[in-house]
């Protein structure tokens, strides 16, 4: 293993003078710094991670707060973890998870140890409690998702409401003129998650502007939940030719259950979906949706961090605007 006194030897340097070329403690000459580079490039010299803290005064670890509540999709967390993670490693930081409810207390005990320097917060509610504790803290910190009044705070997500938008702007350019949102489960509403609360104001005001009969159904992700909301859906709304889906597990099941019950997808029933574009594309009728940008989102928490970690100022909100697909599962309505 290389150590700190080959790369001061092979520079021709103290490894004191290495350490503050690492660390930044103290100025050195940029023609050593440059000496000192070279050598760490040359010999492949990867500082410790204590070692690391110790000189900096920093850990080089992000802490990824992602509380695995009831009703979370637990594999479209993972792929927002995955590229946090990946887009860490690019900056030289690890990444502490944090899946437990942690809440204001869990997040100050580890703000106030040396273990992280700085923070993302996920599963982000309108009024969220951990808010007033993120404006407060010395280390930075990025949301990804928005509360109702994000002033003060760094957040970046998807324009939710925007996506529900969207997706019934389609299907009404379509002809549709009865449609059904099939949300996520219950519980997500009654904590007030932010992203599920935007899709639905998404959902009803672009119903409404077209002049669209709508509802909103939320429901378990578990697959004999579709059978009972398509069954729901057709005694409640017997016109229904359009269905939003946001509820990723659901989608297959529920295209199943309502062709079981006659309608097939999309000749009578044209469904579209706010999910992870290879979960759309993969599904035996692929369904036209707007993509859930977990990668995109998750790398853009991490360049916020670096970023706010480096000094520089970085905008408050970052929305993604949302992208439509159309595929199969959606179709023109034929004229009664």
């Amino acid at each position: 293993m290389v150590k700190i006194t080959d790369v001061a030897r092979h520079a021709g340097v103290s490894p004191s003078t290495v350490s503050y070329a690492l660390s930044g403690k103290r100025p050195i000459s940029e023609e050593t710094r440059q000496r000192v580079e070279a050598a760490i490039r040359e010999l492949g010299y990867r500082p410790h991670a204590g070692a690391r803290a110790l000189a900096s005064s920093k850990s080089n670890v992000l802490a990824l707060v992602v509380p695995l509540r009831a009703g979370i999709h637990v594999p479209v967390v993972m792929q927002f973890a995955v590229s946090v993670v990946t887009t860490a490693r690019r900056y030289d930081h690890d990444v502490l998870l944090l899946t437990q409810e942690e809440g204001e207390e869990g997040l100050r005990r580890v703000a106030d140890t040396a273990l992280v320097d700085a923070l993302i917060v996920m599963d982000v509610q309108l009024q969220d409690p951990r808010m007033p504790l993120l404006r407060s803290l010395d280390r930075p910190s990025v949301m990804i998702g928005f509360p109702s009044e994000p002033a003060g705070l760094t957040c970046v997500d998807l324009d939710f409401k925007a996506a529900g938008e969207a997706c019934v702007e389609h299907l009404a350019r379509l002809g549709h003129r009865v449609v059904a949102l099939v949300g996520s489960p219950p519980e997500v509403y009654v904590r007030g998650t932010a992203f599920a609360q935007r899709v639905v104001q998404g959902f009803t005001a672009a119903a409404d502007r077209a002049g669209l009969a709508s509802s909103v159904h939320p429901c378990e992700s578990a697959p004999g939940a579709a059978r009972t909301v398509a069954e729901r859906l057709l005694r409640e709304r017997p016109a229904l030719t359009g269905v939003v889906v946001h509820n990723e597990p659901l989608l297959e099941p529920l295209i199943d259950a309502f062709e079981q019950l006659g309608l097939r997808v999309p000749a009578d029933l044209s469904v579209t979906a706010i999910c992870p574009e290879e979960t759309a594309a993969a599904l035996r009728v692929p369904v036209t949706s707007v993509a859930l940008p977990s990668a995109e989102l998750g790398e853009r928490a991490v360049e916020l961090l670096m970023r706010k970690l480096a000094g520089t100022d970085v905008p408050e909100a970052t929305l993604l605007p949302p992208r439509l697909t159309e595929r199969a599962s959606t179709a023109p309505r034929e004229a009664p």
